[in-house]
């Protein structure tokens, strides 16, 4: 009887018995979202009431809105700037082990001065002993390993660890130039250039070929590595698998916030992923994902109303599942630490940035949140401003629809304007 009590209390604090009957309505029984797993909390960041909920307490595939556990760990753990290098220096003979940096040459990143920084050396060994991750996450589908978002992950990432595909002629040309000798016509009838499953040998096909897909991921290995490295910096690296020592030195690189805001506006798989190892990184000298979330769900998470199962930095895991109201207990923490101001550069804005720029329009933008999309799973997790100007927390989570993603935002959409008018 206490807790109905305690939850009645919280769910009329603001919303009227008619607007509460509307939400019914619109996401209980006789609804669209009646046809598939949908769950919803709004939250007062003022009160710190629930106004509503349906299925709050139910696991859903969380898909990229897993990015905000990311940030929050990112911000709790990383300082203003990334950390692209740990090393050990004697004479003229440098050693470098990657912290998982995914700013070199890739984007419009700033860009840590390699060449500057191993100017005064001759000798320039490269480790990846203390990269203990995968180059895949737990759970990633394997037939995505030609897609951008799908980039393997490595300890010292150059290009972002794709090959840049542009149209000439009917033929592709691809950057690093390195591997252009490894692109091949066929007469299979594929309109993109399309990378071996096994080796870094790419196809196309000249009567179809149109480079809509402008990255594609290589497969890495640190022979492929000190290659790259070397054309990049005009030294010659060599691949010296050694253990980091405890006494060594570290180097820091690129500015973290771009960073975060790139990976949040664009919900960038890849520097989502690396920034879980940074993570690691700076937690325990090793770059080990599962290992750095282990200790943020045992400390700073320790609290959250359901223990998420947390897998991977991008959420490109099917493994991942998180129930709305720990995305939204989430979601506060991460509110009450981070200025207004950055905040909201950080998350995509309904009719203007990042993913949200062609949903949610309005005179008055009212949606600021991260998306999460991949087959058959489609979430939304931020801030809804109403039409009395104040904030609230929302997540709205689906699973299991048999839909187009782009139906289920359509529907999601009408549910959102309509409680706009209501708060």
């Amino acid at each position: 009887m206490f807790l109905l009590v305690f939850f009645s209390t919280n769910l009329f604090g603001q919303l009227n018995r008619d607007q509460y009957l509307k939400l019914e309505s619109a996401l209980g029984e006789g609804s669209f979202f009646n046809g598939h797993l949908t769950g919803f909390m709004l939250y007062d960041l003022d009160s710190q009431r629930v106004l509503y909920e349906k299925n709050s307490h139910q696991r859903f595939i969380p898909a990229s809105t897993t990015k905000l556990f990311t940030l929050f760990s990112s911000l709790i753990v990383l300082n203003d700037s990334t950390q692209t290098l740990r090393y050990v220096t004697e004479g003229k003979t440098i050693k470098i082990w990657g912290s998982g940096d995914p700013s070199w040459k890739y984007k419009k990143f700033f860009q840590p001065e390699f060449r500057e920084f191993l100017a005064t050396y001759d000798k320039v060994l490269f480790s990846d002993a203390n990269m203990m991750s995968p180059a895949f996450g737990y759970g990633w589908q394997w037939d995505d390993y030609y897609y951008n978002y799908s980039a393997e992950r490595t300890s010292l990432p150059i290009y972002g660890n794709l090959v840049q595909v542009k149209k000439v002629g009917n033929a592709p040309t691809v950057f690093p130039p390195s591997f252009q000798p490894d692109i091949f016509p066929t007469q299979r009838t594929i309109r993109e250039l399309e990378r071996d499953f096994h080796s870094n040998k790419f196809y196309y096909n000249p009567n179809n070929f149109r480079a809509k897909e402008e990255f594609i991921p290589f497969i890495t290995s640190p022979e492929l590595f000190i290659k790259l490295a070397s054309d990049a910096t005009g030294k010659n690296w060599i691949y010296q698998p050694d253990s980091l020592p405890k006494i060594h030195q570290e180097w820091r690189g690129a500015p973290l916030f771009p960073i975060l805001k790139e990976m949040m506006l664009e919900s960038d798989n890849y520097l989502a992923e690396q920034l879980m190892l940074m993570v690691s990184d700076r937690l325990f000298q090793r770059l080990d994902t599962e290992r750095a979330i282990e200790y943020m769900l045992k400390t700073y998470l320790y609290d959250l109303p359901d223990k998420p199962q947390w897998v991977d930095g991008s959420g490109l895991s099917r493994h991942d599942l998180i129930t709305p109201r720990t995305m939204v207990a989430l979601f506060e923490k991460i509110y009450r630490m981070v200025p207004d101001q950055q905040l909201f550069e950080l998350l995509p804005t309904g009719g203007k940035s990042g993913t949200l720029e062609n949903s949610y329009r309005a005179e008055q933008p009212y949606i600021f949140a991260k998306t999460g999309t991949m087959s058959n799973n489609h979430s939304l997790v931020g801030l809804i401003k109403g039409k009395s100007g104040k904030y609230y927390c929302f997540a709205f989570m689906n699973s299991n629809y048999p839909w187009k993603a782009s139906e289920v935002r359509r529907e999601m959409e009408k549910v959102m304007g309509m409680l706009r008018e209501m708060i």
